[in-house]
């Protein structure tokens, strides 16, 4: 049996590196209460991590966001499916994000929030597949460089499945886990 996935980044790995951007945040935030901005799905479980490593008074605000036609990145363009509420003037805010790949549909996040004046802007991402990028982005904190491969778990999909692996697998076959999903479930019953 060929194998379909290997383990990327384990859970103690990802724990220890978030842990340490929890701490860089809070001392780079001293003093001031920062807006932490993540889009759905994806991010939420990078954002429930980070914010408990972050000890700082903080707001918490979710996004979701459609890709205009349905496809991958469609350029970047997006369709704001749900927006936060709150004025970001004067703010410092924080886009939180699962993985930044060419970059694209995060550059026109980054432009609509800037079109909101915060008093600071800066991506926080858990894997950065800058070996992909397109748009001129550079995030400012970054848990781990990514492969160009696809990645599953801690937050990231297969249809939406295997969000909730605590680990991040690398998929090195995805036509066979396209074939069948269910490959990964073993994977599910290191969880806990």
């Amino acid at each position: 049996m060929t194998e379909v996935a290997r383990l990327l980044f384990g859970r103690e790995e990802i724990r220890r590196r978030v842990e340490e951007l929890g701490r860089t945040i809070t001392g780079e935030y001293a003093g001031r209460e920062p807006i932490l901005i993540s889009v759905l799905k994806g991010g939420t479980v990078f954002l429930a991590d980070l914010i408990r490593q972050i000890s700082l008074p903080l707001e918490v605000h979710l996004m979701a966001i459609s890709p205009y036609g349905g496809t991958g990145e469609s350029m970047g363009r997006v369709r704001i499916l749900l927006d936060i509420e709150r004025d970001l003037a004067g703010k410092d805010v924080l886009l939180v994000e699962d993985i930044v790949d060419t970059g694209l549909t995060i550059s026109y996040l980054l432009s609509m929030l800037r079109s909101r004046d915060p008093a600071s802007l800066e991506v926080c991402t858990l894997l950065d597949r800058s070996v992909r990028r397109i748009a001129p982005l550079r995030p400012r904190y970054v848990g781990f460089d990514c492969p160009d491969s696809f990645v599953v778990g801690y937050g990231l999909d297969f249809q939406e499945r295997y969000r909730n692996l605590g680990d991040i697998l690398e998929v090195v076959d995805t036509a066979a886990l396209g074939s069948d999903p269910d490959l990964l479930v073993p994977h599910l019953a290191s969880i806990g």
